[in-house]
């Protein structure tokens, strides 16, 4: 019989945060999954636990998921940790869940903390639909245009940022959204917590005199102009639609082709009414 892989949130900062569960969890598994061994023997230490650690990590994930599923299917209970939070939000614990599941291993996972809901909920903007983009490109050019991508996105926007990488993102939301709310989390539930609320520009300005320190969750307003541009082009039939975009500068092919997801058609359907386009 396989054992069961136990997904194990951990405390982002307050080690108080852990859960009687997830303690009680590590203690009674046969190994710990951890994405920084030397991070998570801290932890366990704290708590008095001691368990065989083995890593696994994005550059890993390959050679060490085969290890793992075998000694799963072999029934061992394997809890799966990362450094900080939720594992399987922007790391690979994502992979192993998929693994689990297309083996028909039991998967459970146990609720705890998770930063981006806390900064959410901190944040002061809509928190009843959003978007949850992670991490962005480090480079530059895919970053600039995953931010156009998203740019009419009504939802709220959570990104992950790095100190060094936050002004010029900044600079590129502030090109790519416009002026919009933001807020800015960094050290969540730790002894300097801090939300600086306020606009992209007025953020801008606030870190050409504060230099960016620790780990930022930026929570962005949604935009509240994109209601008037889809209400627009909902007017349109499917063939004016196709020549509304290439009017805005799509290929043919590339507005047949969004037609057809936006309506949930064919790409021939739409392709037959614009045959003479």
């Amino acid at each position: 019989m396989s054992g069961k892989l136990y997904v194990c949130p951990t405390p982002i900062g307050n080690l108080e945060d852990i859960t009687y569960r997830t303690l009680r969890t590590l203690k009674e598994v046969d190994l710990i999954a951890a994405e920084d061994t030397r991070h998570t023997v801290k932890l366990l230490n704290h708590f008095e636990i001691s368990k065989p650690l083995t890593s696994y990590h994005e550059h890993n994930k390959n050679s060490k998921g085969y290890v793992l599923i075998e000694a799963l299917k072999e029934g061992k209970n394997i809890a799966l940790v990362s450094d900080a939070g939720m594992p399987g939000i922007s790391d690979p614990g994502e992979d192993i869940v998929r693994e689990c599941i297309e083996n028909s291993i039991d998967v459970e996972i146990l609720p705890g903390a998770s930063a981006f809901v806390i900064a959410l909920v901190g944040s002061g903007i809509d928190t009843r639909r959003f978007t949850f983009e992670g991490f962005l490109d480090r480079e530059k050019k895919k970053k600039k245009k995953r931010i156009e991508e998203i740019k009419n996105e009504k939802n709220t926007l959570i990104i992950y940022e790095s100190p060094h990488r936050l002004k010029e993102t900044l600079k590129l939301l502030r090109e790519g959204f416009g002026n919009r709310k933001i807020s800015l989390c960094r050290e969540l539930t730790k002894k300097h917590e801090e939300y600086i609320r306020m606009d992209i520009e007025g953020a801008i300005k606030y870190y050409e005199e504060n230099d960016p320190r620790g780990e930022y969750i930026l929570v962005i307003e949604g935009n509240k102009n994109v209601e008037e541009i889809l209400d627009e082009t909902d007017k349109l039939d499917d063939r004016e639609y196709v020549k509304y975009l290439i009017d805005s500068g799509m290929s043919k092919k590339d507005a047949i082709k969004s037609v057809a997801k936006k309506r949930a058609l064919k790409r021939d359907v739409v392709y037959q009414q614009v045959l003479d386009l």
